[in-house]
């Protein structure tokens, strides 16, 4: 203990006799300085206020001081705040603040000074800045971030799972001890949750249930400075349980009673069986099964994923006549149920199910489905299949017809009588079709002879057996072609073969050429397919381009039969390579069938039918259009009117001396016209005899008059000009067309198709080759 004593005595002469060297080292620079010019500068008292004093108004904050020696300076300030808030007395410089402050407002402020000379407001010094702290004084409560919090927590959770978590926020300063430590306390439902000072809630139970209560409603209080009694606030907290599976289903009726008739489908609803299970939807699994019972393999109940009802649905069809009742106990469960949480009182729930069946009046039953039978086609011996047979079911045991409904394809191919024979008009052509389907409608007969309207169905599957009566035919892959120097053995073509028929695993075709006497040789492959090579070589192009090779194939069939197929080689020429440089082309002929020739001459008479309808449409549409055409055109073209004289003569000038009223009244009266006089009738004509052919002008009029009267459809078109003289104004000569087609003229008067419209009619009448035929 001496020597600590002595020690620390020793510490402290040695600190004491260096601060004595330092002092005696400040007052000799002191000493040495005297003489310089010493630096002017602000000397500032420490600048801080409380917030919130007590006290009257002005409250002193702080000093400043210059070490400016001038009886004229003054102090002031400048900044945001100055001369409002704070205020500086100008011969003292001290600031004072003339409002109360609040930190929380603002924690500080920073202000100017300056020192001015009052005389001429120039600075003695240069502005400086200083900054006023406010201080706390713990005069805030902490204020939750929200009034009401909501959080979560399965139901049954262990103790202290955490919940939510709260937030309250403290104004004061955090860097004062106890001015922003928050607290947090439950002081409503402590009984079920607690908070730390994080302001984490968690349970302080294991046993909260969700189906007893699913909402909780907690206060939870925040303040500061621990242990004090300073101010707090509130905030509430709504926490909800959220649901797990924990509960079983219970049915809600110890049995339950359906009834249903007995043609119910298969998969149909017979009835709903309810349960009830407190666990919310997303956790009602539900399951149901047989207890007891042997109607396992008779109905299935399936679960409702929507409702978690039990769907009774029967597996197949239920008949009055054998089982008119069926009882049987189910049960319901839950196979994802927690068993951590499962509560006491039976994991169980077991009803009992009774289905009555009722009598319904059924469709016939068929007694086998469904119905095949076997013929050999193009068979006209066989008549009969056989038969499809159904009964009634019911008590009343009906008598049955049988009706087709359906037909694949579609056809009198098959029959079926009202017994349900199955019959056959006519052979089947397996090649037409392989197999026929038909459908076979049974309905009862009832008491009166009428026909019940329930009806039941069989499918009828005829399959046609094959015969050999198809002969292979030939198959063309590409243009057999060969070069004229081609060596012997060269394989000019692979040909093979078809055939409608079926072919049998041991089947294939033979091949062999109709004639010997040829340039080729053929060399079967046994593989269905043959090779048509060269046999002497060295084809001569100017004796024959184009050879044709007769093939017959033949088919292993019973009975064997075969075809004759002609190949059309091609000779070609060819370059040193081999490679064809020019062949001609020919189409290729094959043989034709019978059948495929009266095809062809079906198809042949039938264009030929075609094209004369069309022909003949054709030419009654040229003549309508060319009477139509007559019709159309200028009086001054073409005097289309039957035109009556009294006497000939008169020139050019009786061109336009006619009245068809004359006509038209002999036709409607039946009388014979009387003389009308003509323009041209005062001319003074040469003497004659004007009666020479008056008979033979009336027996034309009267047979044109018959003519138009006995066609209804046209007009009269054609217009008979009789002269028996031209007259003597005229100097040109007769203009009758009557006698133009025997005329002898070697005139040309296809220059009259140059004239113009006026001339058209005459350069179709004169002209050598005319557009139309007229007919007078």
């Amino acid at each position: 203990m001496n020597h600590l004593i002595l020690l620390f005595s020793l510490f402290l002469a040695l600190a004491f006799a260096e601060k004595e060297s330092q002092k005696t080292n400040q007052n000799f620079s002191s000493n040495n300085a005297s003489h310089k010019r010493l630096k002017r500068d602000w000397i500032w008292n420490q600048m801080h206020i409380k917030e919130e004093i007590d006290a009257p108004l002005p409250h002193h904050v702080g000093k400043i001081t210059s070490s400016v020696r001038n009886n004229n300076a003054k102090y002031i300030i400048e900044g945001e705040y100055a001369n409002t808030i704070f205020k500086v007395e100008e011969t003292s410089g001290d600031v004072y603040a003339f409002e109360r402050l609040d930190r929380e407002k603002k924690a500080e402020y920073e202000l100017t000074a300056l020192i001015i000379d009052r005389r001429n407001n120039q600075s003695l010094e240069p502005p400086s800045k200083f900054i006023i702290k406010v201080y706390d004084i713990n005069d805030n409560a902490p204020v939750f971030v929200q009034k009401v919090f909501n959080g979560s927590v399965p139901e049954m959770s262990p103790v202290g799972t955490s919940v939510t978590k709260v937030t309250a926020v403290d104004a004061d300063d955090p860097t004062v001890t106890g001015h922003a430590t928050v607290t947090y306390q439950v002081i409503k439902g402590e009984e079920y949750f607690t908070v730390d000072d994080s302001g984490v809630i968690s349970t302080t139970r294991a046993d909260l249930d969700r189906e007893h209560q699913s909402t909780y409603e907690i206060v939870v209080k925040a303040k500061d400075a621990p242990g004090s009694s300073g101010d707090s606030s509130t905030a509430t907290v709504i926490i909800t349980l959220t649901d797990i599976n924990d509960n079983f289903p219970v049915f809600k009726h110890p049995s339950f009673h359906f009834k249903v008739p007995e043609n119910i489908s298969v998969g149909g609803e017979v009835g709903r069986v309810k349960v009830e299970d407190i666990d919310e939807p997303q956790h009602r699994n539900t399951k149901y099964s047989f207890v007891r019972g042997d109607y396992r393999d008779t109905f299935e109940i399936v679960a409702n994923p929507y409702t978690n009802e039990g769907i009774i649905r029967p597996k197949k069809p239920l008949d009055f006549e054998k089982v008119a009742e069926y009882r049987f106990d189910i049960e319901a469960t839950d196979p994802t149920v927690d068993l951590r949480y499962f509560k006491a009182g039976g994991s169980r729930s077991i009803s009992t199910v009774t289905i009555e069946v009722t009598d319904v009046d059924e469709p016939p039953v068929f007694t086998k489905l469904p119905y095949e039978f076997k013929v050999r086609e193009n068979d006209a011996e066989v008549r009969t299949l056989g038969s499809v047979w159904a009964h009634d079911p019911d008590a009343a045991k009906r008598k049955i017809r049988f009706i087709r409904r359906r037909a694949s394809p579609s056809g009198d191919y098959i029959r079926v009588s009202d017994t349900g024979i199955i019959q056959l008009p006519k052979p089947l052509d397996r090649e037409f079709s392989s197999s026929y389907n038909i459908t076979v409608a049974a309905q009862e007969i009832l008491e009166d002879g009428r026909l019940s309207d329930r009806e039941s169905h069989a499918q009828v599957h005829v399959i046609v057996t094959d015969e050999n009566d198809n002969a292979p035919e030939l198959v063309y892959p590409e243009e057999p072609r060969v070069c004229e120097n081609a060596a012997p053995g060269k394989v000019i073509i692979r040909i093979s073969a078809t055939d409608k028929d079926e072919i049998s695993p041991r089947g294939f075709f033979r091949y062999s050429l109709a004639t010997e006497d040829s340039n080729f040789s053929l060399v079967e492959n046994y593989d269905n397919t043959a090779n048509i090579t060269v046999k002497y070589g060295q084809f001569n192009r100017e004796l024959a381009k184009i050879h044709y090779l007769p093939v017959i194939i033949s088919d292993n069939g019973d009975p064997e039969l075969s075809s004759t197929n002609t190949l059309v080689i091609s000779v070609c020429k060819c370059n040193e390579k081999g490679n064809f440089t020019f062949c001609e082309e020919r189409a290729k002929q094959v043989g034709v069938s019978i059948q495929a020739l009266v095809a062809i001459f079906i198809c042949i008479f039938t264009i030929i039918v075609f094209f004369s309808v069309i022909i003949l449409l054709i030419l009654l549409r040229k003549r309508h259009k060319k009477d139509l055409s007559g019709l159309g055109r200028n009086v001054a073209e073409i005097h289309e009117q039957l035109v009556t004289y009294d006497e000939e003569g008169g020139g050019e000038m009786d061109t336009t001396s006619y009245d068809v009223s004359v006509l038209n009244s002999v036709r409607k009266n039946g009388m014979k016209p009387e003389p009308v006089p003509s323009p041209y009738a005062q001319v003074q004509k040469p003497p004659g005899n004007p009666t020479a052919a008056a008979g033979e002008m009336e027996m034309m009029i009267e047979v044109k008059k018959d003519e138009a009267d006995n066609d209804r459809d046209l007009l009269p078109y054609d217009t008979l000009h009789i002269y028996g003289y031209e007259g003597a104004e005229s100097i040109a000569e007769s203009l009758s067309s009557l006698g133009s087609g025997s005329s002898d003229s070697d005139i040309d008067y296809d220059f009259l198709n140059d004239w113009g419209p006026r001339f058209k009619m005459l350069a179709e009448l004169y002209g050598t080759e005319p557009n139309e035929d007229f007919v007078y």
